[in-house]
């Protein structure tokens, strides 16, 4: 019988009335090493403490037709649990019962595989997206004006703030237009044998084109790369004076903190020990400051949340690693209001000269993200230390506690499948107590199902 059955499964047992193995077949090219020693031992001996009472209801329902197979894990001592799918049937009314079962292991190995595959996926999505930032950050933030073309149509794909100046046109207004834009007809003809050149050479030489209405002389420059399988045209086009010499980028940098101080995000530029030089004005908004004159000189610690720690610790970490990124903190303004900030800071050095460049983000009408657990508990390790600094840290070892209290009992009641006295026993507690925590964070029979 045992070798009739083992043909239709993985793993097959032959067990009494009483759960006592009495047979086993494999119908698989891998055995269980360790059931060689099952026969003659009752069947919940033989499987781990969580999956006793699935055996117990496996034995129960053995003559019932519409039970449903039950996930049962066996302790190996080569490595680990071996997982099995069983289904019983009873022979006869009072005759052997047999287990038919569905070896898990290639399954688990192809999930385990998944897993890793997605958390490389996510990975390798992060690196590239921290790439895309930092290239449009150096796009926009050149001083240089730069133009990207789809080399197959002349379309203008990308064009950076410098360009859009340079060219006379609003904010976005160029892309998908035709390359050469904004230059007299004249030079049409001119700029289109350069950027020929540029496709058939990868690199051409430079031209020197006039600008409409009388903006002035540039010199254009074309390279080209390959992105996609697809082909661009790098365009660089730098203004000349009337002697054929560069303009001074003096203009440029003008331009560049006029949008600073017109930026939605506060903007400080400090001294190495942390006094304000600089500020823009929606950081004099967030501190409650008249003009900017009140926060020149004074240290950015005066409007920082925690007196004497936040602004040491970005100091001390912009010299050693020369930037910092999201630091969450408090920014109480003038007059009593407090708001939740990040903040992003950079060090610039030019010789013996040193100033530190300060990015304040107000976050306090952020929407939650969701990611945290029900009751606003957070869920990980990384969005616990998230909270120093908003959250004193008492709070944040409390909050601990609850998350690991709660995932340590919803983990015990999956693996006893909602077995409320089993999970009591697995976890060390009385059932009461077990019963009083799942109340207190909210655990209930929906939850857990």
């Amino acid at each position: 019988m045992a070798r009739l059955v083992g043909s239709a499964s993985d793993v097959a047992l032959v067990l009494d009335n009483k759960g006592t193995v009495k047979d086993i077949a494999h119908g698989s090219d891998q055995p269980i090493e360790e059931s060689r020693q099952w026969v003659g031992r009752p069947w919940i001996e033989t499987v781990t403490v969580e999956s006793r009472s699935k055996v117990e209801d496996l034995l129960s329902a053995a003559n019932d037709d519409t039970a449903r197979p039950r996930h049962v894990n066996h302790p190996s001592s080569s490595g680990p649990d071996v997982p099995i799918l069983y289904r019983t049937v009873q022979i006869g009314k009072d005759g052997p019962i047999v287990a038919f079962g569905r070896d898990l292991r290639e399954m688990a190995a192809l999930q385990q595989r998944l897993v890793e595959a997605q958390l490389s996926m996510e990975r390798e999505y992060d690196q590239l997206r921290h790439a895309e930032t930092r290239y449009r950050l150096l796009f926009q933030l050149s001083t240089e004006a730069v133009i990207i073309v789809d080399a197959s149509t002349n379309k203008i794909v990308e064009a950076n703030g410098v360009a859009e100046t340079l060219l006379g046109q609003d904010t976005g207004t160029i892309i998908g237009e035709s390359f050469p834009l904004g230059t007299n007809s004249k030079d049409t003809e001119a700029v289109l044998r350069l950027m020929a050149d540029a496709r058939a050479a990868e690199r051409a030489g430079e031209v020197r084109v006039s600008l409409m209405d009388e903006q002035g002389d540039v010199s254009v420059s074309a390279s080209q790369f390959r992105h996609d399988s697809k082909t661009y045209l790098l365009m660089r086009l730098t203004p000349l004076r009337a002697n054929g010499t560069v303009v001074s980028e003096d203009k440029t940098r003008s331009d560049l903190l006029a949008l600073i101080d017109k930026a939605s995000d506060g903007f400080v530029v400090t001294s190495p020990d942390g006094n304000v030089l600089t500020a823009n004005q929606a950081f004099l908004d967030l501190a409650e400051l008249p003009t900017e004159e009140r926060a020149k000189g004074n240290s950015l610690d005066r409007w920082l949340g925690r007196s004497g720690v936040d602004l040491s610790v970005l100091l001390s970490n912009i010299r050693k690693s020369g930037a910092v990124r999201l630091f969450a903190t408090k920014l109480r303004g003038e007059n009593g209001s407090v708001a939740d900030v990040e903040i992003s800071a950079v060090m610039v050095s030019s010789g013996e000269h040193a100033c530190y460049g300060f990015v304040v983000r107000d976050v306090s009408q952020r929407l939650p993200s969701g990611n945290g657990g029900e009751n606003g508990l957070p869920k990980s390790v990384e969005q616990l230390t998230d909270l120093v600094g908003r959250v004193s840290m008492k709070d944040i070892v409390r909050q601990t506690t609850d998350v690991i209290e709660r995932l340590c009992i919803e983990a015990a009641l999956e693996l006893t499948d909602d077995n409320r006295a089993s999970a009591a026993e697995m976890l060390g507690l009385s059932r009461q107590s077990l019963y009083v925590k799942l109340r207190r964070h909210g655990i209930d029979d929906e939850a857990i199902g």
